[in-house]
């Protein structure tokens, strides 16, 4: 198969919230569709990359928070696109309101605002994961896999492409607050993580089976090296 490549679509400005069109000469595959109503700045990404809704040939939610899962649904019918969605992370697509354990003293205070706890439109997955199960993507064009990894909810996933290129959800976060404006290069926890010890699992995971670079929904990119600093430091503080 041909070379991946990977576009950043920037639902919020630096670096904020972010999803990902991933393309190559055989397919294209969108990772996580934004907060809701971003069906146009989704469209506006895929046509930057030469595709569009129509092109796309999977949808993957790296897990059910409001801001990767907001627009899902829209984008689904929109594009006729299949969802692939983990098991784990179900209820958090259908009306459960997710358990948020801050991470810090910025999660404690975003909890307040109840923003990630509001309701969106319920997500229909065409294929469902279950914890011992990936999804192999050359079916939709790409070599690499959907892979449970979880942690930051219990359905978490992760797209690892064949150059150890891998998009991570919010397994790990960079920048100030929540994203890119600065600190770019130095990983931290995403305000909210359910378990912090599954977190440093599936990151140790993805760097056993070849992950070099990490793109992020809040700040990133980050390497390998810093990655494996930061697993190791969380399964230590714990």
């Amino acid at each position: 198969m041909s070379e991946i490549q990977i576009h950043a679509i920037p639902i919020l400005p630096f670096g904020m919230v972010n999803a990902f069109l991933l393309t190559s000469t055989d397919g294209a595959v969108l990772v996580d569709t934004g907060l809701p109503d971003s069906e146009r700045k989704i469209g506006k990404g895929l046509s930057k990359a030469g595709c569009s809704l129509a092109g796309l040939k999977l949808i993957v939610v790296t897990h059910g928070h409001i801001d990767h899962a907001g627009s899902a649904a829209r984008i689904r019918k929109l594009s006729g696109a299949p969802i692939v969605l983990h098991e784990g992370d179900l209820p958090y697509c259908q009306g459960r309101a997710p358990l948020l354990r801050p991470s810090g003293p910025f999660g404690r205070l975003f909890k307040m605002t109840g923003a990630i706890e509001r309701p969106f439109a319920k997500v229909e997955p065409d294929i469902l994961l279950s914890a011992d199960q990936t999804l192999d993507l050359s079916a939709y064009g790409l070599t690499g896999e959907v892979l449970p990894t979880p942690g930051h909810t219990p359905g978490s996933l992760s797209v690892l492409l064949a150059d150890g290129t891998v998009i991570a959800g919010d397994l790990a976060a960079s920048g100030i607050l929540l994203g890119g404006i600065a600190f770019k290069g130095w990983p931290k926890p995403p305000p909210f993580e359910e378990d912090t010890i599954e977190v440093a699992r599936s990151l140790k995971l993805l760097l056993s089976k070849g992950a070099k670079r990490f793109y992020l929904g809040h700040g990133g990119p980050l390497d390998a090296r810093a990655i494996e600093r930061y697993a190791g430091k969380l399964a230590q503080a714990v």
